[in-house]
């Protein structure tokens, strides 16, 4: 039954964010109404804690995988391209100054 508990409250976080300090308060809630040893309440905090930076790094990775694939999309100037553009300027600017 606690680990049927346990996959519900993480799953109704989902990739939310919590602070140390709200995992902690819902510890202290849930040992306080005896759903939870103290053992168990450190052991769901660690976890609870793993998954949720867990969560941010993929969410980042996937923010991230989404812009570059727009950018992509827009066919916007990389950094890169700027660069070229700035070297090729440059050659010219002494091939005319010959």
């Amino acid at each position: 039954m606690k680990d049927l508990f346990k996959n519900v409250v993480y799953a109704s976080i989902g990739a939310a964010f919590l602070t140390k300090d709200k995992i902690e308060e819902l510890k202290g809630d849930l040992v306080d109404k005896g759903k939870l040893t103290r053992e168990e309440g450190k052991q769901f905090v660690d976890d609870l804690i793993k998954k949720s930076e867990k969560a941010k790094d993929e969410l980042e990775l996937w923010i991230n995988k989404r812009v570059e694939e727009r950018i992509k999309q827009l066919d916007l100037a990389t950094k890169d391209d700027v660069a070229e553009l700035q070297r090729k300027i440059e050659e010219l600017q002494v091939a005319i100054n010959k």
